[in-house]
């Protein structure tokens, strides 16, 4: 299962109820909006780790991090805390604000959700995105499989970053590079 079903089906759809809840919008439409946003932090998540550091980086943050909390409690996404974190995860990933505003930007362009309102989504979709890799490492480990085939919280970081479903992130890490240097 990739990020944006994990995310979707979290908790019987509750993570959708409570950002709904919490920016005033209908399911359909924070489902349309998620739908643009976390394919883009999920993305952003692949470019970090398709290098040492940032893999070394988004690993240590998996395993001191309390994120899990925000897929287990949705009701804390629209605490300052969440947003803290969430904004801190996206300067990591992004490196800029003005990145994390033209993503809006174009979401809304796609979505007809706000882009205001999306500003005010993406550090929660960012602290969500990191709880659903929090979850799929912790199952992991509890079920003994990274142990026996990969480093710790690699396996869950392989499995939510393959955006197409083959079993291997190795294509889209490469599709990533070809538009990022190829246009």
């Amino acid at each position: 299962m990739n990020l944006v079903e994990t995310i979707l089906n979290a908790g019987g759809g509750a993570v959708v109820q409570q950002m709904s809840k919490s920016l005033g919008l209908g399911e359909s439409q924070t489902q349309s909006a998620l739908g643009q946003l976390l394919p883009v932090v999920a993305r952003a998540m692949g470019n970090n780790a398709s290098s040492n550091d940032g893999l070394g980086s988004l690993l240590g943050a998996l395993g001191k991090g309390s994120h899990q909390k925000y897929v287990d409690h949705p009701e804390m996404l629209g605490n300052s805390d969440t947003i803290t974190d969430g904004n801190s995860i996206l300067g990591h990933l992004f490196g800029s604000k003005d990145v994390s505003r033209n993503i809006a930007t174009r979401a809304s362009a796609n979505t007809g959700v706000g882009t205001d309102i999306l500003k005010k989504m993406l550090p929660m979709v960012a602290s969500v995105a990191m709880g659903a890799l929090s979850q799929k490492a912790a199952a992991s480990t509890m079920q003994g499989t990274q142990a026996q085939a990969q480093p710790s919280g690699l396996g869950a970081l392989a499995s939510l970053l393959d955006f197409d479903g083959d079993g291997s992130i190795a294509d889209d890490l490469l599709g990533i590079a070809a538009k990022r240097f190829f246009g």
